[in-house]
């Protein structure tokens, strides 16, 4: 009988309480807190992390499932580990990873579930047989037992193997037991290695301005040698499954593991007598220059960190957690290594590929040519990855809930992808840091591309570091922001926080000796082993009293120089100051701050995008999002309202907030809302204030007053006069959809790299040289991230509808007309390719999920878009065209678009000689046709000019280094919306139309009657609804706690869920999880009419659109727990259950897209506490209310 393993990861709730008992959390509130044996007194609680968790069972032994002296040092303890073998510690046997000799094989499908509590593996065994007794049957389930070092502690997930038939019967009993959070799909995750070529080392000495990725075959951006060669052709059990029919070869290249960006780990040989322990032999490599040789100076000497040895701290008693390869404990360079621990299924301490033993040597060795930056310091190498680069969310929870029970100080992690939807291990890293460890992460290697953070460099809470070279410029890997949680309501935050050498840094080889190493995974070992150091200046007793991330932050973000050249979302504050932020920590008091420090908007280039965006009356809002970093405690709060104090001019400003109500784990975020008031019209200058509010944590161990502290946020900015109507563009940021959570397939089929669109589509990420083209010829870029029914039209010569995979509101349909024939407004649309046919043979086997994914919809919504235009009787259609056509002097690349099928008597539609690459049609080939592919319509009188392009990607800056731009047309499509004449030096006018191109009874493109797009569309499960980000005057009646802020992908109580489109107090399910009964119901939306509508038809209202949805039946099937949608953002009390208690919040968070924790909001008006690993005040609403109270918000991402 073939039989699943499900991975039940079941999750603690940090340290807030198992249950909604009200007299519970009274109980717990009057005990005096700091004592222990709390849970003695009260009823119904569970074990916290803020008591020691001590290590039960047997330590030795060598029978199977015993543990080995893991923590020994010495040749003693490898030979134990070497006569335990499979059975003992090290063998990941009991997740499924069975096999000699380290050999891996998969049976069935892991689930992780998570439970609200901590405890033994056995007692979770023995608790959910009992829940199982009457339900399931015991031949149906087993429990499987998990040997690695975390067995010895109380632990929040355990494993169960399943029969296949019984599959959905374990769902339905696991979903009804009150102590089980929640059941996800287990990730895969799987890294590679990239090396650097020759080409790309000579644009990075030509200031990186390069664009392009790094050179090398495969998503992983070139293999390194023979182990990241293997790694990139594994194939096997693992590999993933696609349709072997695909309509041309690069549809879909996923690596195995789960959906991720390029590896956050590049390397680079140099040596030339390459041996068993580096990554392969000379001939695979790239050999160059380096740009900062190693008989120069080390990296340690580049930062001076030989003043703070001087004073005599070289990084004593701190723990360092590295999570990576592991490494020897015989290496010459390391005399400290405490503790080495495997969580793989390789039955093997050591580091078989060379990464974890650079990374540990950069923080910490003390071999004389490669010296790390705190040799003293206490190294616990955590094995997660295999020598293939696999790893799987479990091991990284298993680790993770070991470094919090073993009290490490700093954990070094250099893996990321662009999933911050993958709760169990976004929510582990949130409580990793509320129990006081400082985490310092990679900030990924897709750079030069904006808008490509990786997780969880990106949380507010994790030190992100981008990479630099030894001449201060920005390495052309590093991945830069802003951060794309928040779109489309809300504002990116800037990230990486800080950049450092990630270019040919020297660092110790497997065997001894050095070599150099490239990426960012480079930089990030080089701020750990800062932070190590500047750790050990604070004098030990105490140090982690005043230590935490947020003080680190502050000590890193503050002490950084700015670099010349790179802007914020490249370089974050800063390089790495050393000596800087160690002056900081030495006259350290605990206080609260913001990042960054000050926005001073006229400084250019540093403050791209905003310096080149001058203020002035009517915009739409200037947001900006501020981390507000919290060094006083775990947890606090903005007491009152921030006041904005107007310096020179600032009277004019009309300057709005929204904030977090509650700062957890010791960061929140301030939103700043920026309008000129109507008399600063014909007002030209620099306009100065300050932003002032008061930050109130609880009070700290032996303290009995709240800790206070005042911030002050300069502010500087440009105001011009109100810009002419025909200088001002409105882009649309609403009808843009990305991954996460929705498998949103790429605009151009010919990347490979990438097999998502998750780069953000907003002008200031991936469209930023389009943005910059159109403010150097003088237009003005607003935004819009509300729908059509928030803005006035007559401001406006045009909108910019670029890439929509979106649906459109009946009102918005509406107003668009209006606003076009009466108010004069142009529309330019650029489209993208769509084809049914396609989109189905795209789908691939994701063995991270254990279930097929399918594109939501193509690289545009083409059927939504011509229910938009169909009014107007232009219409696209469902062919893929590609090439180049000629416009007055110049070519334009057309890649992976669509054409045109309707277009009125009267306007000018272009026709090209195209390739056609029909469905099903294998290889890049195809047949060459003339195809419409760009049409330009303007009615006489008031009508608004209307222009259509069927493809984007010249507009897309990830891709223009495959083709050529076309922002030079972009500009003549503005001039003539202006104008309505047509440029014939550059636009013939024999385009002219004398009758209509097509008919309204043809045949348009249908929309997927396979796919329930609800999950996906924000519009088809809310009301049209204009947010903070649109004028004052259109949000009358909105919700007060509407927030267009990000909060860090809000799981609710008992499902992993997320509101990430709307400020609507409901939350979307994920995309993983099975659609809700209302969508199950839904009828097919192969039973309505065709979407391509004559002009006299109407469009379609959101109820029909919404009714179109599939019945469930039709998907693949997925074999995931399906919980109550009516609990999602209703009850998120246990999203808060981290260790250390995240607090329940007062009021609706507040801000532009830029907090990124769960969320409990119940309507009050207090504010939270939480506990951090010394027990303090329960939140003041879980006292004062009967449980968590009814009315809940979830603020949107």
């Amino acid at each position: 009988m073939r039989r699943y393993q499900i991975a039940i990861l079941l999750a603690f709730s940090a340290g807030v309480l198992a249950g909604d008992d009200a007299l519970t959390r009274k109980c717990l509130a009057a005990q005096p807190w700091g004592t222990v044996g709390v849970q003695d007194t009260c009823p119904n609680t569970f074990q916290r992390f803020d008591q020691k968790l001590e290590p039960k069972g047997d330590l030795g032994g060598s029978a199977a499932g015993d543990l080995p002296p893991d923590h020994e040092k010495g040749e003693q303890a490898e030979a134990a580990y070497a006569k335990e073998g499979a059975s003992g510690v090290f063998s990941r046997t009991a997740t499924g990873h069975e096999g000699e000799q380290g050999q891996y094989r998969m049976d069935g499908s892991e689930y992780i579930i998570r439970f609200k509590q901590y405890k033994m593996q056995d007692e979770h065994r023995q608790n959910l047989a009992a829940a199982f007794e009457e339900s399931l049957p015991e031949s149906v389930w087993e429990w499987v037992e998990r040997n690695n070092p975390a067995k010895r502690y109380p632990t929040d997930f355990g494993v169960l193997r399943v029969d296949e038939a019984a599959l959905k019967a374990v769902q339905a009993a696991v979903a009804l037991i009150p102590w089980v959070k929640d059941l996800t799909t287990q990730q895969k995750i799987f890294r590679s290695l990239s090396s650097e070529s020759d080409s790309d080392a000579k644009a990075q000495r030509a200031k990186g301005r390069k664009r392009g990725r790094k050179a090398g075959p495969r998503a992983g951006g070139g293999a390194s040698g023979k182990s990241a060669e293997r790694a990139e052709v594994h194939s096997g059990p693992s590999a993933p499954r696609v349709d072997a029919d695909l309509p041309w070869s690069p549809a879909v290249e996923k690596p195995p593991g789960r959906l991720r960006t390029k590896p956050t780990i590049g390397l680079d040989g140099d040596d030339s007598s390459l041996g068993p322990d580096d990554f392969g032999n000379a001939s695979e490599h790239s050999r160059r220059q380096l740009l900062y040789s190693a008989g120069s100076k080390s990296i340690t000497d580049a930062f001076s960190a030989s003043t703070i040895w001087k004073k005599g701290f070289t990084g004593q008693k701190v723990k360092m957690a590295v999570f990576d390869t592991g490494v020897r404990l015989d290496h010459p360079h390391f005399k400290n290594i405490e503790e080495r621990s495997n969580w793989t299924h390789e039955n093997t301490l050591n580091d078989g590929l060379g990464h974890g033993t650079f990374v540990a040597g950069v923080i910490a060795s003390q071999g004389n040519e490669c010296q790390g930056f705190a040799p003293d310091a206490l190294i616990h190498t955590f094995r997660v990855f295999t020598n293939d680069q696999v790893s799987y969310t479990s091991w990284f929870l298993d680790a993770f809930n070991y470094a919090i029970a073993t009290d490490m100080n700093v954990i070094n992690l250099s893996i990321g992808g662009p999933d911050y939807l993958d709760h169990p291990f976004v929510e582990k890293v949130w409580e990793l840091t509320a129990n006081n460890i400082i985490m310092v992460s990679a900030i990924g290697n897709d750079g030069p591309l904006y808008g490509t953070l990786n997780n969880p460099a990106d949380q507010m809470d994790v030190i992100g570091v981008g990479g630099i070279d030894y001449t201060d410029h920005m390495a052309s890997f590093s991945s830069r922001g802003m951060s794309t949680w928040e779109l489309p309501a809300g504002y990116g935050r800037t990230k990486p926080d800080i950049v450092t050498y990630g270019r040919d840094v020297i660092g110790s080889k497997i065997q001894g000796g050095c070599r150099s190493l490239s990426g960012t995974s480079v930089a990030s070992p080089v701020v750990a082993g800062a932070v190590v150091l500047l750790a050990s200046t604070v004098p030990a007793e105490g140090r982690w009293d005043l230590l935490n991330p947020a003080v680190m932050k502050q000590a890193l973000v503050e002490g950084a120089t700015v670099i010349n050249g790179p802007h914020i979302h490249e370089q974050g504050m800063g390089k790495l100051n050393l000596i800087n932020s160690y002056n900081i920590l030495k006259a350290y008091k605990p206080r609260a701050s913001t990042v960054p420090g000050k926005w001073d908007l006229t400084n250019c280039p540093y403050m791209w995008p905003y310096c080149k965006t001058p203020l002035y009356a009517g915009a739409m809002p200037v947001i900006l999002n501020t981390t507000v970093v919290n060094g006083m405690g775990l947890t606090g709060w903005i007491e009152g309202e921030p006041e904005w104090v107007a310096g020179q001019y600032g009277k004019l400003m009309d300057v709005r907030f929204e904030y977090s109500s509650s700062l957890w784990p010791w960061t929140g975020f301030l939103a700043l809302y920026l309008r000129v008031k109507k008399e600063g019209e014909f007002f030209s200058g620099v306009v100065q204030g300050t932003v002032k509010f008061t930050v109130v944590s609880p009070p700290a161990r032996g303290e009995t007053r709240q800790r206070r502290s005042i911030v002050e946020l300069p502010l500087k900015l440009n105001v011009i006069p109100t810009p002419s109507r025909r200088n001002r563009l409105l882009w649309d940021n609403y009808h843009s959809v990305r991954y996460p959570p929705s498998y949103l397939p790429r605009d151009s089929l010919d990347v490979r790299q990438d097999i998502l669109d998750w780069n953000g589509d907003h002008p200031h990420t991936n469209y930023h040289d389009m943005f910059n083209h159109l403010r150097d010829a003088g237009y003005f870029v607003e935004m819009l991230g509300s729908p059509f029914t928030c803005f006035d039209a007559k401001n406006y010569a045009a909108v910019l509808l670029v890439d929509s995979e979106e649906e459109f509101h009946m009102e918005e349909v509406e107003k668009l007309h209006r606003d076009i024939e009466q108010e004069g407004l142009g529309l330019i649309v650029f489209a993208d390719w769509y084809n049914v046919e396609s989109m189905v043979k795209m789908r691939f086997f994701d063995d991270n999920t254990r279930s097929w994914w399918t594109p939501a919809t193509g690289g545009s919504n083409v059927p939504a878009l011509n229910d938009l235009l169909s009014k107007f009787g232009i219409a696209f259609g469902d062919s893929v065209i590609s090439g180049q056509y000629q416009l007055g002097r110049h070519r334009i690349s057309y890649a992976s678009g669509t054409n045109i099928i309707r277009f009125p008597a009267g306007g000018y539609l272009y026709s090209f000689q195209m390739t056609e690459r029909a469905a099903g049609q294998k290889g890049r080939g195809g047949n060459s046709r003339n195809s419409p592919a760009l049409g330009m319509y303007k009615p006489k009188g008031k009508h608004g000019a209307i222009v259509v392009h069927g493809d984007s990607n010249c507009l897309d800056s990830s891709h223009i280094q495959m083709t050529s731009n076309c922002f030079w047309v972009l500009v003549k499509m503005i001039e003539y919306a202006n104008s309505g004449n047509l440029d014939h030096s550059v636009f013939a006018s024999s385009g002219l139309l004398n009758s209509p191109e097509g008919s309204p009874s043809m045949n348009h493109p249908r929309r997927r009657t396979d796919v329930d797009f609800t999950e996906t569309s924000r519009v088809l499960k809310h009301d049209p609804v204009c947010g903070p980000d649109t004028p004052v005057e259109f949000q009358t009646g909105a919700d007060p706690q509407m927030s267009a802020a990000l909060v860090e992908s809000p799981p609710s109580k008992n499902s992993f869920t997320s509101s990430i489109f709307s400020w609507s107090t409901s939350s979307s399910e994920s995309p993983l999880l099975e659609p809700n009964a209302d969508a199950a119901a839904a009828p097919s939306r192969a039973a309505q009419p065709d979407s391509g509508l004559a002009a006299e038809e109407p469009v379609p209202t959101d109820a029909a659109r919404q009714a179109q949805q599939p019945d469930s039946a039709s998907k693949d099937p997925e074999p995931v727990l399906h919980l109550d949608k009516g609990q999602a953002g209703s009850d998120l009390s246990q999203a808060r259950d981290a260790p250390g208690g995240a607090p329940a919040d007062g009021e609706g968070d507040k801000g532009p897209g830029v907090d990124l924790r769960p969320h409990t909001v119940p309507e009050t008006n207090q504010k939270a506490h939480a506990p951090a690993k010394e027990p303090q005040p329960l939140p003041r609403e879980l006292i004062e209310q009967d449980g968590m109270g009814a009315a809940q918000h979830v603020p949107s991402v």
